[in-house]
């Protein structure tokens, strides 16, 4: 396997399911798949041991679901692979549990291959698989959760203000859904200086993924 391979683990406790996503993803050129576990319990371990890029994870599993994996993942150290939840049913108490839990994005079981083919490479990519428009009728749904909304907004500020201005500007970009193409356009940026900013604001964050800082930016308002 060369450096710039995306490597792929299959998390699923049917094993037919990971038998199908093995044969398709094998089809493509520059996808490997590393490995497969059959329950979230036993990704962490996987995930130490394989260095995986991309997982796709079940949400329903016997021992520990996805959801709860997805946020163990999120809250360890070392190695962090975007993490693509694959869903029965296009719920959207399930996604946004999956996209708070740190998820990149959300896929139905039954999403053509192609679409999954592309989902791994844009979510390897830093993208979130989700459609600018779903991304903010997800964000907005969100940011009606349970809590009080001048307190989610203050604790969102608080946090908002570690970044620096640039962060904070390419962050409320996201937070619209747009992409890094047209973050670079608005912002007069080169594409590789709008990744370096988003990096930057979420290593320094500790965030996993850019939909965990457009909820960020969403919640926090404009100053």
């Amino acid at each position: 396997m060369t450096a710039d391979r995306i490597r792929v683990l299959l998390v699923d406790d049917d094993a037919l399911v990971r038998t199908g996503l093995r044969l398709m993803l094998g089809g493509a050129p520059d996808l490997d798949v590393v490995g497969e576990a059959a329950d979230g319990a036993d990704v962490a371990d996987a995930v130490a041991r394989l260095r995986p890029d991309v997982v796709l994870m079940d949400v329903r599993m016997p021992v520990l679901d996805g959801i709860a994996a997805t946020r163990n993942l999120g809250a360890r150290g070392g190695h962090r692979p975007a993490v693509i939840v694959l869903t029965t049913f296009d719920a959207d108490a399930t996604v946004l549990e999956a996209l708070r839990a740190g998820a990149a994005g959300f896929l139905v079981k039954h999403t053509p291959p192609e679409r999954i083919v592309d989902a791994v490479h844009r979510a390897a990519a830093g993208e979130p698989v989700l459609s600018p428009t779903v991304a903010r009728a997800l964000i907005d749904r969100v940011a009606g959760g349970a809590d009080p909304v001048d307190e989610r907004r203050r604790r969102a500020r608080d946090r908002f203000a570690l970044l620096t201005e640039r962060e904070r500007q390419v962050a409320r970009a996201v937070a619209e859904g747009l992409s890094n193409a047209d973050i670079a356009g608005r912002l007069f940026l080169s594409v590789g200086s709008v990744k370096a900013h988003l990096s930057s604001a979420l290593t320094r964050l500790d965030m996993t993924n850019r939909i965990q800082l457009a909820l960020l930016a969403h919640d926090a308002g404009d100053d």
